[in-house]
């Protein structure tokens, strides 16, 4: 593309950050070249930053994001869900590769490909250089799904789909919660946000648990009918029974991990009913050990489903899901700071210690 450049934010190690430029590549047949607008800090980025993933210790971070598109490869005229694009059209892409080719594609689970973080993992150096989007520009390889973001639906809802909003969707639809019944989330952060207005829009009576308070009021407006700060609870004895009076002395039928601690995820088995089920997200670093009541899970029969990405088209049902409930919720005031692309350390430093909830980097 000429003499064209572009720069991407380099994690040279944990908590370390430097800046590099180069060529803008020409996309390949099937690929796309998008200019990023913003991109948000998921708590992925985090536990990467403070060197808490198992191999990922230096690269290119980011991968909640919006763009708008730069340049399309050869034979690239729509969306994966067939809609036209152009250039200059706003996109939000899967952060991972669907080959299609893998055991886990041909049994059908797209979003546990084995090739799924091939080009993520690659470093700065290595051809097509954008490789996440904490960066000026980011390249979509083939077999990386897209799709156009609906007109109505704003930059900073959007950035959130291809992760956060897309993955609890998959997971409420992999438990099969339906109208009437029960859900317990346990994490009012922006999973947790996006989780109960899903499960709310799904029919269901939705309980928030968190020990922030302030969460705990964005839940409400998120669809939470019920909010419980565990703080306010001595014992897990005293936790529990304030899940059973709020779902008439049985437990939830469902419950939610998307706390990202390991003793929230022995604690939820405590509010489910027997048969019920357990969706687990947050808890995503191996190695980290809590103790468990395994004869508790068998004597009340609760199912566990662990949740990792999302099958991709999942994307566009989360895109169709900001645009339906255009109003009904305050997806723009999940984000609560706004950095520039040389503030990214400083936005990583503050998301990490905790002194914003959910940052976003606006590139342009």
């Amino acid at each position: 593309m000429g003499n064209e450049k572009g720069t991407v934010a380099v994690m040279d190690e944990p908590e370390k950050l430097s800046y590099r430029d180069y060529d803008l590549p020409t996309p390949g047949q099937g690929a796309v070249l998008l200019k990023v607008l913003r991109s948000n800090i998921c708590g992925s980025e985090l536990h990467i930053w403070r060197g808490q993933h198992p191999t990922k210790r230096r690269g290119v971070l980011g991968h909640e994001m919006i763009g708008e598109v730069h340049v399309l490869g050869e034979g690239v005229e729509t969306d994966y869900a067939g809609t036209p694009i152009q250039k200059g059209d706003r996109i939000v892409s899967a952060y991972y590769i669907t080959c299609k080719k893998c055991a886990a594609c041909r049994d059908g689970h797209f979003h546990l490909c084995e090739h799924a973080y091939d080009f993520w993992n690659q470093q700065p150096e290595v051809s097509p250089h954008f490789h996440g989007t904490f960066a000026s520009h980011y390249y979509i390889h083939p077999d990386q799904y897209f799709y156009k973001v609906p007109d109505n639906v704003s930059e900073t809802a959007a950035a959130s789909a291809n992760c956060a909003l897309s993955q609890v969707y998959f997971g409420l639809d992999k438990a099969g919660i339906t109208y009437g019944q029960s859900i317990v989330i346990q994490g009012a952060g922006g999973l947790g946000l996006n989780a109960a207005a899903v499960a709310k829009e799904k029919g269901a009576t939705v309980i928030v648990v968190d020990g922030v308070e302030s969460r705990l009021e964005q839940a409400k407006k998120f669809g939470a009918d019920h909010t419980i700060n565990f703080n306010d609870y001595e014992t897990l004895e005293d936790r529990t029974n304030a899940v059973l009076d709020l779902t008439e002395g049985v437990g939830a039928d469902f419950a939610m991990e998307v706390a990202g601690v390991p003793a929230a995820f022995a604690e939820g088995i405590h509010y489910i009913k027997p048969g019920g089920k357990y969706v687990t997200i947050g808890n995503v670093t191996p190695g980290k050990m809590v103790e468990f009541d395994p004869g508790l899970l068998t004597r009340k029969s609760i199912q566990i489903i662990p949740v990792v990405r999302y099958n991709p088209w999942y994307l566009y049902k989360s895109l169709k899901f900001l645009a339906d409930t255009q109003g009904r919720y305050p997806f723009d005031e999940m984000i609560d700071a706004e950095f520039s692309m040389d503030e990214i350390k400083l936005a990583l430093d503050k998301s990490a210690a905790r002194e914003v909830t959910r940052a976003t980097i606006v590139m342009k």
